[in-house]
């Protein structure tokens, strides 16, 4: 009978699915209602970090990561976060509260436009103002984070309201039991007849190709995946935030493909299966500038079948075959339809491109077994990767920061099997999120091993959030690649310009000195020959590490645009 709209917002909250919220004091009505209800409180030191913490969350769980923040400041941070859960599809709710309503656009402290402000970076953005139509407006946020193609959803919400007494039951308003906060929420199947042209198509190509992106991910069709690539004999290569889409234990499968295909990458001689692809298809993927190599990767009389669950990105970039659906079930469809077709000349093809695909990895192997096992006196990238690689399982979750860090994780870590295992934020790419999207993702998986990849450029977003580490007592393994440099900034610069501005260098910082002051346990690797055991041991502890790693700063990955200006490693 005393039920506050704070309680009512915690209990459809907790309808949805939610158990726990990345969030600050504010609402403090809202946080101080939620345990009531079972809700559990996850501080973060900075919004914007919250906001990646609710990212890696959702990414992992499967679930809608809630993130909270007050008017003004602390809402303008989420920006950033909310920008990237856009890009990438990723199920975000963000509650804001906002000054009470008597005070609204009349300049009272830290007020803002919220509803112009984020709808340039949500899919959904309100103000709820009557405790009567909060059960709509919550469905109507759970909705639109999960459904279609997911998404960030802001629900703001005015601080006077949120202590109103609740709305009574009437025959208006009837008590709801249905929960939303899963993703995909509407799983829809392609249409049959362009399912069944798509199985034509690929039964008759020469080279067909298929390229998994993060859809596949977001579908949780990994599994699906691999029974086409078996049934039908394709190969499978993917984007960045694809990778894990496929096994890259499979013979069928080509690692990562796109913009990082230079010498010392995985896929860097399978370029002639992608330059004589016939047939691609696309799935789950926005054929965006990374993923195509600004558009050049393939071959001008291509043809293309694309799967997505967003209509507009079906053809967007490339004219295609249309296949708008979801992933997990409409792959199923297709592979069933391709059965049914004569895949004789699919299956005689098959050893042949087994046979060119292994003899690509092995002479990739063979190229960057030097640089990956010799002990330099700075340590290398590559050398920590196929350490790294080693002492993972495949079940371990390998989280990395923007820029050089991502790229890194793409082409030297292994999925040694299928499934969301790899987090990068490839949505917008800004620097800052590895650190609290690894906390998100172990707090979605508490049992898993959690390894946090970071350049020093990137990790000087998020120092703050060592201390959310140590409160939290997360065991996550943190790799900062301390090389002194802005790298990518610098590489790219001097390919453009044959210069670079002042910007990209740094003074020199103790990484492990700051961790240990935050209470983690930091250790200063300055030699590759330590890499090995410290790397060991930091996996092995009970609690949260932090590898300094002084790395050279002249290691750059194998970008393809950087060919030809820089001296190889190899």
């Amino acid at each position: 009978m005393n039920a506050t709209v704070a309680l009512r917002l915690a209990e459809a909250f907790a309808r949805h699915g939610v158990t726990l919220t990345f969030g600050q004091s504010l609402p403090s009505a809202f946080h101080l209602a939620a345990p009531q209800v079972g809700i559990d409180q996850k501080v973060y030191r900075q919004e914007n970090a919250g906001g990646s913490m609710a990212d890696g969350y959702a990414r992992i769980s499967r679930k809608v990561g809630i993130v909270t923040a007050q008017n003004g400041p602390a809402a303008t941070l989420l920006v950033a976060p909310l920008a990237e859960a856009l890009k990438a599809s990723i199920p975000i709710l963000a509650l804001v509260q906002e000054v009470t309503r008597d005070a609204m656009d009349r300049n009272a402290f830290q007020d803002l436009d919220h509803l112009n402000m984020f709808a340039p970076v949500a899919k959904w953005v309100r103000r709820l103002e009557r405790a009567d139509r909060l059960d709509d407006y919550v469905d109507m946020a759970f909705t639109a984070a999960t459904s279609g193609r997911p998404g960030p959803a802001v629900l703001l919400v005015p601080a006077d309201l949120l202590t109103e007494s609740a709305a009574p039951v009437s025959s208006l308003l009837r008590p709801r039991t249905m929960s939303l906060g899963q993703a995909p929420l509407d799983r829809t199947l392609a249409d049959p007849g362009a399912i069944a042209a798509a199985a034509d198509a690929l039964a008759a190509a020469r080279h067909p190709l298929v390229v998994a992106g993060g859809g596949i991910h977001l579908s949780d069709a990994a599994a699906e995946l691999s029974a086409l690539q078996q049934t039908a004999h394709l190969p499978v290569g993917t984007t960045v935030m694809g990778k894990g889409a496929a096994d890259e234990t499979h013979p069928l499968t080509l690692g990562v493909i796109g913009y990082v295909m230079g010498q010392g990458s995985r896929t860097a001689a399978m370029r002639p299966i992608v330059d004589r692809a016939d047939v691609v298809l696309l799935i789950g993927s926005r054929t965006n500038q990374n993923g195509t190599d600004s558009w050049k990767l393939f071959a001008p009389g291509t043809r293309f079948i694309h799967l997505d669950a967003d209509p507009m990105e079906v053809g967007r970039n490339y004219e295609s075959m249309r296949l708008v659906g979801d992933a997990k079930l409409t792959l199923a469809a297709l592979t069933a339809e391709l059965a049914r077709r004569d895949l004789t000349v699919r299956a005689a093809a098959r050893a042949g491109l087994e046979a060119e695909i292994g003899r690509a990895v092995a002479g990739w192997r063979e190229t960057i077994a030097g640089v990956t096992t010799r002990d330099a006196e700075l340590c290398r990238p590559e050398r920590l990767m196929a350490e790294l690689d080693q002492l993972i399982g495949p079940g371990d979750i390998v989280v990395a920061d923007a820029s050089y860090s991502s790229i890194w994780v793409a082409n030297y870590l292994t999925a040694k099997r299928a499934g969301q295992r790899f987090l990068t934020p490839r949505g917008i790419a800004g620097l800052g999120w590895g650190l609290p999207m690894a906390i998100g993702a172990q707090i979605a998986a508490p049992d898993a091993k959690v390894v946090c990849l970071c350049g020093d450029g990137g990790f000087g977003h998020s120092w703050a959030e060592l201390e959310t580490l140590r409160r939290m007592e997360l065991p996550i393994t943190l790799l900062v690649l301390n090389n002194g440099i802005l790298g990518y900034q610098k590489h790219a610069e001097e390919v453009k310009f044959g210069e670079h501005t002042k910007a990209v260098n740094f003074t020199a910082v103790d990484h492990a000195a700051i961790a240990r002051a935050c209470g983690v346990e930091g250790i200063r690797v300055e030699h590759s020959s330590q890499i090995r055991s410290a790397l060991a041991a930091a996996l092995a502890a009970p609690g949260p590490v932090l590898l300094d790693v002084v790395t050279d700063p002249d290691a750059k990955p194998p970008i393809s645009f950087y060919a030809g200006h820089y001296p190889e490693p190899f």
